[in-house]
């Protein structure tokens, strides 16, 4: 596998099957790897534009591209929540990080979940915040109407949902004001209050662009999620950290309660007076990170072992 470094936020991985891979790097470079799984049509960049990013001291955020957004490639049959920990895991082994955390968030989350599956002797911790999920009935209680409508119907009219999503990613990359006005619709009103309190704005316009450049494919694949969720839930061994707004009516609450009912090691906090903005706020974020960061050994410690960059480091040497 090849690496080509640009800049910060544009590295560029050759994966074995010669699909593309792109990520980009936030924080401390010898800092402990914590990997970020953005949301639906987000891309790489939001990790970076959101304020106060890294977040955290001591912490390096290693966020890639999705497939099918930005510059990561989308392959037909390829690309599936089911084979994204070995793309992850292609990653890890070129930037030489044996364990690691992984923090999803949106509709990152079951890309998240996947990895806990997955690949759990590579994570170090496992956080989620406001994950898609399965599509239930029980699921989608206070979902806002378009995004329940959608869900639903999408495996059925799969061919028409992605000329919507096309036409998303046209709007998004030529009237990006235009289209950030029409989505404040799928939010609640307290979403579209943090909006103009926090500047949401700039960030979305900067990120989305950058999440549509290959026309809507990834968006579109991820919106088959919730009714092909193929994600044994009740399986997952790792520990898992699970936060969610309880105002979000965009992936409502009702999911985030199910999820965290279904894993057997859930530690789930839901918000109050908080929706799906919540992760804009750079102290959660911090929040989050810190529960994924292991704790430093016990001196002296012969039995105990420590992280440190990703790599394991036996406590008696």
């Amino acid at each position: 596998m090849k690496k080509t470094n640009s800049l910060k936020d544009t590295n560029i991985l050759r994966l074995p099957d010669s699909r593309q891979l792109c990520y980009a790097e936030y924080g401390d470079p010898k800092g402990f790897p914590i990997f970020f799984f953005h949301g639906q049509a987000s891309s790489r960049l939001l990790c970076g534009l959101i304020p106060g990013s890294p977040f955290l001291s001591g912490v390096r955020l290693i966020a890639p591209d999705r497939p099918g957004y930005g510059q990561t490639d989308f392959k037909k049959d390829v690309t599936t929540l089911e084979n994204w920990p070995n793309d992850v895991v292609a990653l890890a082994n070129v930037l030489g990080i044996d364990k690691f955390a992984v923090l999803g968030v949106s509709g990152g989350g079951p890309y998240a979940l996947a990895c806990a599956w997955k690949i759990p002797e590579r994570l170090t911790g496992v956080g989620v915040c406001s994950s898609l999920g399965p599509l239930l009935p029980e699921t989608m209680v206070n979902a806002v109407s378009y995004i329940r409508i959608m869900w639903k119907y999408v495996p059925r009219l799969s061919r028409f949902f992605r000329v919507e999503m096309a036409f998303f990613a046209w709007l998004a990359r030529n009237f990006s004001k235009l289209y950030v006005r029409l989505i404040l619709n799928e939010f609640s009103e307290t979403d579209r209050k943090d909006y103009a309190r926090l500047k949401v704005a700039d960030i979305l316009l900067l990120d989305r662009t950058e999440g549509y450049r290959q026309g809507g494919i990834g968006t579109w694949y991820d919106t088959h999620i919730p009714a092909t969720w193929p994600l044994p839930l009740k399986e997952i061994k790792e520990k898992v950290f699970y936060w969610h707004g309880e105002e979000d009516i965009t992936v409502p609450v009702a999911m985030g309660r199910y999820i965290a009912k279904q894993i057997p090691d859930c530690e789930a906090t839901f918000i109050k007076g908080f929706g799906h903005f919540w992760i804009f706020e750079h102290e959660h974020m911090g929040e989050m990170l810190e529960k994924l960061v292991p704790p430093a050994s016990s001196p002296g410690s012969k039995q105990e072992e420590k992280i440190l960059n990703g790599k394991i480091i036996n406590g008696s040497h």
